[in-house]
């Protein structure tokens, strides 16, 4: 801790009545020391944290804190309050308060010594100390853990928390309400006991965590610890913090008699723990009632309360979070099979371009290449190009039904989900119809799954049963139920889109381009990107299925080129951070990258946006009306040669770029500051201002 805070980082007489104001007066500190290079940028990822979840603890305490890329190194920052502070805590206000700053790209080491502060705050003797010292040299040397100043201010605290009367803000709220709780713990347990238990103590073992992984999730493990030494069981913690987790032992876990989580994220690899008693609860529950959770876990041992031992979940359900919504769960069904897809659309779509690029227009009409290829001839190496491509593209609607199945049942999807995708392709009900036979097969697998199947036929199910009466299911319902209407609707689109000219083709440019900005990689953009990747995924696409492709991969290009460009015209609008990501945008921009504005606009939301879907709004409308074609479904400006109307092309991403550059060089203009009036700005008025001008993006 010796390098993270200093006496110049701590206040003993906190004025702020707010927690805004609390962590605003802290980080001007941290920004005095040079420890954080963008104050309110800072500070909005204070509140974005907080937003999360309160940082007040029981017993007076709050951690305001989170991990920014305005932070220079790993900093701490203490504040003492005689008022008291409201950070959300049930016990009412805090006095102690700590501003952790962690850099957005801190190593291992130094968020392992930020847990160690979170540990020591469980500790009733280090906050009594903290409350007693009268020194700022001396608090800082008391949270670095000298151990002079240590010993002398624990001292004191001790003499302080001994002459506080009970329950007050001097003695450690959360240690009186916790050794309450374990004796009665205790009694449980001797009551749940078998006989010859003594011979043993009771064991547990937990896993903890919190959104950002730095106090909350050490906080939680110190406390359960603590709760059941006293209680005389035995708690081994597994904390799945930002500095990585480890593992328990699967032995440890084999031997434990119950489990606790206590977390607001999702427990990684919780099927370990399955077939035990278990108790589930949010993190603070972990700091704040860990006798209560212990006794819990046992009366559950007691009373043979077992979870059951299930399937991990499928891929989509392992990377989700609690209680997300059939809508959530739907999208991201359909985005598993389409990020399955995409590599075969990108590796078939290049390919194909590369053969017409080579061999001619004509080249779709070569025979095979087994049957006639010259090694010095062009057109027969333009010919193996496209038939390689065209071999690619035969996998895209199988792929995308198969993992779209997966991404609902797991590994038994895949075979009726390529069933399904295949079926769609005989019947010509293309992208639509991959999507409904994903859908369908992962439905039919998951309603297998829930019939009970008696115990000696369970070896066969996933290798013989599930996928013969799924394949048959599912191929029944595209080839005689549902198939024929989405290959009639399938048809209409083509020929809607075949139809488009003059203004409805712009105005699906202009369309296509909003959406493409708007979230930036996010699902509004994989939405437009798929529906043009959809249409192109054939081996002849039609003429304004290329235009679309071409006016979606320009919008695309936009936002990171873009911004690159203002952080070129106009640095000093934007920190030195966003300057250095400026530089790769202009590489990730050419590709093809729209994550590459991300940053800029997670921190500007209200102004990065909007410029960039108006600037790609312009690119679609100007690639429609250019007629600019592309079979190529990525690349960026690598793949131009490989354009219809190239040069127009480049017009329409140019006249695009510039008009996001120029709103978003106006519209920070309009409210950049100077550093002295930022500084004088009312606390209130700033963090308002700041707070409003970084609403979440859906990225």
């Amino acid at each position: 801790m010796s390098e993270m805070i200093n006496e110049d980082l701590v206040d003993l007489d906190l004025s702020a009545d707010t927690k805004e104001a609390a962590a605003r007066a802290l980080a001007e500190r941290m920004v005095a020391e040079g420890r954080v290079t963008d104050l309110d940028g800072f500070l909005a990822d204070v509140a974005a944290r907080e937003a999360q979840m309160p940082t007040g603890l029981d017993g007076g305490i709050g951690i305001p804190h989170c991990r920014s890329e305005y932070v220079t190194e790993p900093t701490l920052a203490f504040g003492r309050s005689t008022q008291g502070i409201d950070f959300g805590a049930p016990d009412g206000p805090a006095d102690l308060i700590f501003l952790i700053a962690a850099p957005a790209g801190a190593d291992d080491a130094h968020l392992t010594i930020l847990s160690s502060l979170a540990r020591q705050l469980m500790n009733a003797e280090f906050t009594s100390a903290l409350r007693a010292v009268d020194d700022a040299a001396a608090a800082a040397a008391l949270i670095r853990g000298d151990e002079a100043a240590a010993a002398g201010a624990a001292t004191a605290g001790s003499e302080d928390a001994a002459a506080a009367p009970a329950g007050s803000s001097a003695s450690s709220g959360a240690a009186v309400d916790g050794t309450a709780s374990v004796s009665g713990a205790g009694v449980e347990g001797e009551t749940a006991a078998q006989p010859g238990a003594a011979a043993r103590p009771f064991r547990i073992v937990a896993v903890t965590s919190c959104p950002t992984g730095i106090a909350h999730t050490y906080m939680a493990a110190e406390s359960l610890e603590n709760a059941g030494r006293d209680a005389g069981v035995e708690v081994v913690v597994e904390t799945q913090g930002s500095a990585g987790f480890t593992r328990l032992d699967p032995a440890v876990i084999e031997a434990a008699d119950g489990v606790i989580f206590a977390h607001d994220v999702p427990v990684r690899d919780k099927d370990r723990f399955a077939g035990k008693p278990t108790v589930d609860v949010g993190v603070k529950a972990g700091i704040n009632r860990p006798a209560e959770l212990i006794a819990d876990v046992r009366g559950k041992a007691a009373r043979g309360e077992v979870t059951a031992a299930t399937a991990p979940g499928t891929p989509v359900e392992r990377s989700g979070d609690p209680g997300e919504g059939y809508g959530t769960r739907l999208r991201k069904w359909l985005m598993s099979g389409v990020s399955y897809m995409v590599p075969f659309v990108a590796a078939g779509g290049l390919l194909i371009a590369l053969g017409f690029a080579i061999g001619g227009y004509r080249i779709n009409k070569a025979p095979s290449v087994m049957d006639h290829f010259v090694w010095t001839q062009a057109d027969s190496w333009g010919a193996l190009l496209f038939q390689i491509g065209g071999v690619a593209f035969s996998f895209l609607i199988p792929v995308l039904a198969g993992y779209i199945a997966y991404g609902m049942a797991d590994r038994p999807g895949l075979v009726p989900g390529f069933v399904g995708g295949s079926i769609s392709l005989t019947i010509n009900a293309g992208f639509l119809g991959g999507l409904v036979a994903g859908l369908l097969a992962g439905g039919v697998v998951m309603a297998i799954q829930r019939i009970h199947i008696p115990q000696a036929l369970r070896g066969i199910m996933p290798v013989v049963v599930i996928p013969l009466i799924s394949s048959a299911v599912v191929g029944f319902l595209m080839f005689v139920v549902v198939g024929k209407p989405i290959a009639s609707a399938q048809k209409g689109m083509t020929d809607w889109l075949n139809g488009l000219s003059g203004a409805n083709a712009i105005l699906l440019g202009v369309l296509l381009g909003l959406m493409m900005c708007f979230d930036l990689g996010g699902p509004v953009n994989k939405v437009a990107y798929t529906f043009a990747t959809a249409g192109i995924a054939v081996s002849d696409p039609s003429d304004s299925a290329m235009k679309i492709m071409a006016a979606v991969m320009a919008a695309g290009m936009v936002p990171p080129l873009a911004m690159a460009l203002a952080t070129t015209v106009r640095g000093r609008l934007f920190t030195q951070t966003e300057r250095e990501n400026g530089k790769a945008a202009w590489v990730l921009g050419a590709s093809f990258i729209s994550e590459g504005a991300i940053p800029f606009a997670a921190a500007d939301p209200l102004r990065v946006i909007p410029s960039s879907m108006i600037g790609g709004a312009v690119t679609g409308a100007l690639s429609m009306s250019f007629g600019a074609t592309l079979r190529a479904p990525h690349g960026g400006i690598f793949v131009v040669p490989l354009i219809g109307n190239p040069l127009l092309y480049l017009v329409a991403i140019a006249a695009g770029v510039c008009v996001t550059t120029a709103l978003v060089v106006v519209l920070k203009g309009m409210r950049r500051q100077s550093p002295e009036g930022a500084a004088k700005e009312a606390p209130g008025v700033a963090t308002a201002a700041r707070d409003e001008s970084r609403q979440p993006v859906a990225a």
